[in-house]
């Protein structure tokens, strides 16, 4: 495969027809030298983007070079690049004359088909939660077999077990950019993954992902009107555990209304790992250098929600100044400590986002076979008459944890105090310190830090000092509401809907109601909610692809 040949993210032409011949012959090939079957492990855990990383890996193709030696040169500074290319002396070459230090790559001549190295690697995944680090590697959704076969080519240069979905009842299509982890068992795509396994059901596709990734609970929106290739990285982005970076469009532009929908959909229906609303952080959608919106004709599907963690650097797409300035100022707020690394996706001769791709989609990562996890929601502000605060962590090593500590100050020019924290849990692996109470207004910085017996020592955030958590000390009054009877339903959007459609209500009180829809007669179509609603927002949903095409109330 050459420059001039690149394979587009989506089908190229004649590629779908292709598609069911292709998956037949992978479903019946005799796979004699691939382990086909579940993972013989009772903890499987797969690892969020956010953690350790012992390698980067991406595809050379020959095409958009500028922003592949841009993303070797930031990555190569926090570990390992693997290059899969089909002449590593050309690569080698090309990297020397544009100053890029041969320094921490590992190169893999091996055939391919593409450079959408993210939708057809392999997922990093914890046997034993903590240990046992393998690969587990999906039938890749377009008629490639070249790349198909490349995480095989991956996981024999690391030594590492893969474990693949090809053959019946196992056989799983499924693709990278249409997939996130919280890395407790909670994972997000689209529909998407329903759509392309129509011999499957959706229980049976829950249950290969729990036997193969440990994913438990699988959340899936509908797919949007206008992203052709139908992958969740290009509108959203897990930060870690309970933070979601939400693409966002002006209000009724492109697919907006049902991003927005499938938000709220997410936030009425589910919870962080910590049991609490997912926080979300919204990050502009922009046009594209046309001044076109993907709803338009030849509009690009723009974003900055496409970005990959490389341990304590975070690299991600940018288009022009107009936009950037705004994305850049968010992402530094969101991501603090990480070194940010802009690339351009859209500069002449080199609109990688015309593919309908972008960073996050040219990369992808094998997770350290040693990792120290340490999982904890940050503190929120606390009130001026608590007597001190609890820092609360999962911390673990397969070796076991030697010490933890919390690091905090209230003046970071001033160094930081620590105080040790201890096993409060041993069924969760949970250690809790605890930071004295403080003067009402302090902003208390912190972070965590913990050596395993090993002699490991791991921070988190991952880029403290630099990197740390923060919380203000604040007056709580005490308050209260009056009661009456006001209540209000707000306008539903996305409108027109095709599938899942929000309903914002509002209520000043606790009380019953009932959300009933009609049709233009007057006639009862159906119940939507019934039930008791609190003081307060919330949401109810009708799925809109249940109902005959008209006009409803």
């Amino acid at each position: 495969m050459n420059a001039q040949e690149e394979l587009p993210k989506d089908f190229a032409p004649g590629e779908k027809e292709k598609m069911e011949e292709y998956l037949n012959s992978i479903r019946n090939a005799k796979h004699k030298s691939l382990i086909v079957t579940p993972p013989p492990y009772t903890r499987l855990r797969n690892a969020a983007e956010w953690e350790e990383i012992q390698t980067l890996n991406i595809t050379w193709t020959g095409s958009y070079t500028n922003i592949h030696r841009a993303i070797i040169k930031a990555a190569q500074l926090e570990t390992i690049v693997t290059i899969i290319c089909s002449d590593s002396n050309n690569v080698k070459s090309n990297l020397t004359t544009n100053l890029v230090p041969l320094t921490n790559l590992k190169f893999l001549q091996i055939p391919y088909n593409s450079i959408w190295a993210r939708d057809y690697s392999g997922n990093s995944v914890y046997g034993a939660y903590v240990d046992s680090l393998i690969l587990v590697d999906w039938i890749y959704n377009r008629p490639r077999p070249l790349d198909d076969v490349t995480p095989t080519a991956i996981a024999a240069a690391f030594g590492l077990p893969i474990y693949e979905t090809k053959t019946p009842p196992w056989d799983l299509v499924h693709t990278g950019g249409n997939y996130m982890s919280d890395g407790f068992g909670t994972a997000f795509s689209s529909t998407l993954t329903v759509a392309e396994n129509t011999t499957k059901t959706v229980a049976q596709i829950d249950t290969i992902m729990k036997k193969f990734m440990g994913i438990n609970r699988y959340i899936k929106m509908p797919t949007l009107p206008y992203d052709g290739i139908h992958h969740i990285d290009m509108h959203m982005k897990l930060l870690d555990e309970e933070t979601l970076l939400w693409g966002e469009y002006p209000a009724g532009i492109a697919d907006g209304p049902q991003i927005e929908a499938n938000l709220q959909y997410i936030q009425s229906t589910y919870n962080s790992v910590y049991g609490t609303p997912y926080k979300v952080i919204r990050i502009p959608m922009p046009k594209d250098k046309n001044n076109k919106w993907p709803n338009q004709s030849g509009g690009w599907y723009c974003t900055y929600t496409n970005g990959v963690f490389v341990n304590k650097t975070y690299i991600f797409p940018t288009y022009y100044q107009q936009y950037d300035t705004t994305a850049i100022r968010i992402l530094k707020a969101s991501l603090p400590g990480y070194k940010l690394v802009p690339i351009d996706v859209d500069e002449a001769g080199s609109t990688l986002i015309s593919q309908s791709g972008a960073i996050h989609c040219i990369t992808h990562a094998v997770h350290t076979n040693d990792p120290l996890l340490i999982s904890h929601q940050q503190i929120k502000n606390s009130c001026d008459f608590d007597p001190s605060y609890s820092v609360k962590a999962k911390i673990m090593h397969r070796t076991g944890i030697n010490t933890a500590k919390v690091y905090w100050t209230i003046d970071t020019l001033l160094g930081f105090n620590q105080v040790p924290m201890t096993l409060t849990n041993a069924l969760t692996d949970e250690y809790t310190g605890t930071i004295p109470q403080q003067a009402l207004g302090k902003t208390i910085y912190y972070y965590i830090e913990a050596s395993a017996t090993s002699g490991k020592t791991m921070q988190r955030p991952i880029t403290a000092p630099l990197g740390r958590n923060t919380f203000k000390i604040v007056l709580c009054p005490t308050s209260s509401v009056k009661e009456n009877n006001g209540f209000e339903f707000k306008a539903a959007y996305p409108n027109p809907a095709s599938a899942i459609t929000c309903i914002p209500l509002s209520s000043n009180k606790t009380q019953a109601i009932k959300v009933s829809l009609y049709s233009m007669m007057g006639q009862l179509v159906d119940v939507i909610y019934d039930g008791e609603i609190n003081q307060g927002d919330k949401n109810v949903f009708l799925f809109a692809d249940k109902y005959a095409k008209g006009v409803y109330f």
